[in-house]
């Protein structure tokens, strides 16, 4: 064992000898010295199995283990349910040796298990964001008993966290901790798929932001065993059978996780791959594991893969895309693209865990435009590039909740205090004191907040109570919002809100293509009615923001000639049609175009989601009757305008982002599970703020030639 073994506890020693280790992993070696020799707060950002957890939890573990026997040392904070009651049997085994008491916290655990920790809170605590929050709202009176001895805060799969409502509600809570706890905490996070660390810094300590070190530690020694295959869906939009015998014979004597992109999907193609498999040997070898589905099933589904000896494969959602321990992984396969290649890194890093084994990655791809989405998001992660984190920008909504639970906690607050409150509380203090009072005042006239005049004291109004009181308080995220569609009063199904549809669209639904007729926005309704053209429906891409850099490098594998050596001759084939119009006009990489054929303009920007939905708006400025956008942003426009025209005056005019809310449709604007209680204004400026990005629109066209093409 190296030095780095010598500065743990001797318990914790051996309980590394009774593990049979030999050595420490890489990210160990770094991380366990910075933890015992520093007060330093620390990000360890390290590829998935590389030992991140006991890189943190065994040097901690060694300065506790004196006192953690009876006070609360520890506050574990995790993404999922799941993940903690995985990371709980984890840490059991590292503190058999030490007598620590372990506790979890959320809504599956029963009452006594609590009572325990509100009885003698010792040892480690793993939580959830969503329990924190019922914590200080059931249990006000006894966060200062329960909380006061933390000295280490260890939140796991920082990612998750980052550039989302959750992030910010979860920075606020642990402000708010802070004031209960005898000494500010030591913050540990940890990730596999972390990038912009100056941000990630002041997520942790933005007020010494140089007592955060950061540890990236993605050496990686696993050899990557690659394979894209295309099967076309055809026009009847159907996964060919072909695909599933492909698959089917790929995984019918290896442990895999196959990834789909949707919940149908998952449902579909368990149901197929089942089918073939019972003609072999009469049994289900195929598990079906999504949000949707109950939780004991999915946990059954968890602890039946982790404890097979034979042949096993779950098909999943993102569900599984963090580390929740299903044993050990031969193959990972991905059908059709991810939209992230942060994504597509968390679920290859679940295969190759076994010593002297390689990860193995299959790709299936059934469109044109996801075999090119796949081979850049491939490509940028041969590259080692990963989408840098971003912040969420204007947290109106998480502060309105937040309001409402300060309120509550501190049984009434006065004015000047509460703001006070807000402007040092981390999720905050960038808020201009305008937008907070601004927020407070519209609360006090419509009943969210109640203004106690004897006192100046403000508290919980009976509309906050409501909130308040209800199931739906305690998480900030929003459940996945669906339209309902009908074909006149009969119910087909129902799709994601997030996918960017309007009227005359075609989708696909319960095995038929229908053409979207009306939009009932009121009663989230869309009316329609079975497609008679041969329209496409709507491109996968949609409904997700991506990053300028994967289209720009669809648009560059489009142009250039690169070869790829892992893709099959039928990908090679489909390849090779799509790079045949770019070819013929010799477009180049730093070119984009436009189709025109008279009747209809097909602009084709190929790039960042926030960019060409931005330019779209302004577009509409203009009356320019846009007659749809896809995932990518292609822009398929009426004819009989002079776009390069309308281009050149958009990059030379100043534009105010206020005057494109005329030009945005209800569906398009920023919503979030809070932001309706804001004023109109306000909403207004957490659209602008999210989605509007008219910097980016002015760069794009700066930098990209535009190219019209007359068919």
């Amino acid at each position: 064992m190296s030095e780095t073994f010598y500065l743990l506890s001797e318990r914790m020693q051996k309980k590394i000898w009774e593990m049979g280790w030999d050595e420490f992993t890489p990210v160990q070696d770094k991380t366990i010295p910075i933890v015992m020799n520093t007060n330093k707060d620390v990000v360890v950002s390290s590829g998935t199995a590389s030992g991140k957890t006991e890189a943190v939890f065994l040097p901690i573990l060694s300065q506790i283990e004196k006192d953690a026997t009876k006070d609360l040392k520890i506050l574990y904070i995790s993404p999922l349910k799941a993940l903690i009651n995985d990371q709980f049997e984890r840490i059991i085994k590292l503190c058999e040796k030490s007598y620590i008491p372990i506790h979890r916290w959320h809504g599956d655990v029963n009452q006594n298990k609590k009572k325990q920790l509100t009885k003698n809170p010792a040892g480690i605590l793993q939580i959830t964001p969503e329990s924190i929050e019922s914590l200080f709202i059931n249990r006000t009176n006894e966060l200062n008993y329960i909380l006061s001895d933390i000295e280490f805060i260890i939140i796991d799969e920082l990612h998750a966290f980052l550039d989302n409502e959750r992030g910010v509600h979860l920075r606020s809570l642990l402000s708010r901790l802070e004031n209960y706890i005898k000494e500010k905490p030591r913050y540990f996070a940890l990730s596999a798929t972390l990038n912009n660390f100056k941000l990630i810094k002041e997520w942790i300590n933005y007020n010494d932001i140089k007592n955060v070190e950061i540890i990236d530690s993605n050496e990686d020694d696993k050899d990557l065993l690659l394979s894209l295959m295309h099967f076309d869906k055809g026009k009847d939009y159907k996964k060919p059978i072909d695909l599933y015998q492909d698959l089917r014979e790929l995984t019918k004597n290896v442990h895999s996780l196959i990834f789909c992109n949707s919940r149908a999907e998952v449902e579909e193609t368990t149901l197929y791959l089942n089918r073939l498999a019972n003609r072999e040997v009469n049994t289900e070898l195929y598990l079906a594991h999504h949000s949707s589905i109950d939780k004991k099933e999915r946990e059954y589904v968890e602890k039946t893969m982790a404890n097979s000896k034979s042949p096993k494969s779950v098909v999943t959602t993102s569900s599984l895309e963090l580390g929740i321990d299903i044993g050990a992984i031969d193959y990972v396969v991905q059908i059709d693209d991810t939209h992230t290649v942060s994504s597509l890194k968390q679920r290859l890093g679940r295969s190759g865990r076994k010593l002297g084994t390689n990860q193995v990655l299959q790709v299936y791809s059934t469109t044109n435009d996801s075999l090119v989405q796949s081979l850049a998001v491939i490509d940028l992660l041969l590259e080692k590039w990963i989408e840098p984190a971003t912040e969420y920008p204007l947290p109106l909504d998480i502060l309105f909740h937040q309001i409402i639970s300060i309120c509550h906690e501190a049984n009434g607050v006065r004015l000047d205090p509460l703001i006070d409150n807000i402007k040092a509380n981390a999720a905050f203090y960038k808020l201009k004191e305008e937008d907070i009072n601004h927020v407070i005042n519209y609360m006090i006239e419509n009943d969210f907040l109640q203004l106690i005049r004897n006192s100046a004291e403000l508290i919980v109004g009976l509309e906050g109570e409501r909130l308040l009181r209800g199931k739906e308080f305690y998480a900030v995220f929003m459940t996945q919002e669906e339209f309902e569609v009908r074909e006149g009063i009969r119910k087909i199904g129902s799709i994601d809100k997030s996918l960017m549809v309007s009227e005359g669209d075609n989708i696909i639904l319960a095995g038929q293509l229908w053409t979207i007729k009306n939009i009932d926005i009121e009663r989230d309704i869309i009316y329609v009615a079975k497609a008679v053209d041969g329209k496409p429906p709507k491109y996968s891409g949609g409904g997700f923001i991506l990053n300028p850099k994967i289209p720009e490098r669809m648009h560059k594998i489009l142009c250039e000639r690169k070869n790829f050596e892992f893709i099959d001759n039928m990908a090679q084939n489909h390849l090779e049609e799509q790079r045949k119009p770019f070819e013929l006009y010799n477009i180049k990489p730093n070119e984009r175009v436009i189709w025109n054929n008279g009747d209809e303009i097909l602009f084709e920007t190929y790039t960042g989601t926030k960019i060409f939905q931005t330019l779209a708006w302004i577009l509409r400025s203009y009356n320019v009757n846009i007659k749809e956008i896809d995932g990518i942003g292609r822009i398929n426009i009426e004819g009989g305008i002079d776009l390069p025209g309308v281009l050149q005056d958009i990059k030379e005019t100043d534009w105010r982002p206020e005057y494109l809310l005329d030009f945005t449709l209800e569906q398009e604007k920023f919503k979030s599970k809070f932001s309706p209680y804001l004023p109109k204004d306000l909403q207004d400026k957490m659209h602008i703020a999210h989605l509007v990005d008219i910097e980016g629109v002015k760069t794009f066209l700066e930098n990209k030639k535009i190219k019209e093409i007359k068919l």
